[in-house]
């Protein structure tokens, strides 16, 4: 599996893809210069259960460290996991 990002003016998004197929996908907005709210994240019914939705969350993650980055995680799935992950939790806003 390959994770693509992908920026546009003023929101991204982490894309996950499978044999050439769309598998996931996790969608980002910047607040401010320092500040990412992730709004969004999907799975393709035919990947679910396969860890997709997590490796997209940690892989958002390593972009903000590596940018020094806070996340406010409006989406469910990520604030949940975002909260039990003592290592996610580091870049919570």
């Amino acid at each position: 599996m390959e994770i693509k990002q992908i920026q546009e003016e003023n929101r991204g998004r982490f894309k996950a893809i499978r044999n050439n197929e769309k598998a996931g996908e996790i969608i980002y907005t910047w607040a401010g210069q320092n500040t990412i709210i992730i709004d969004h994240t999907e799975v393709a019914p035919n990947f679910r259960a396969r860890g997709i939705a997590k490796k997209l969350l940690a892989a958002t993650i390593d972009f903000a460290k590596e940018n020094k980055l806070k996340v406010i995680p409006l989406c469910s799935f990520a604030k949940n996991l975002m909260e039990k992950t003592p290592e996610f939790q580091k870049v919570m806003a």
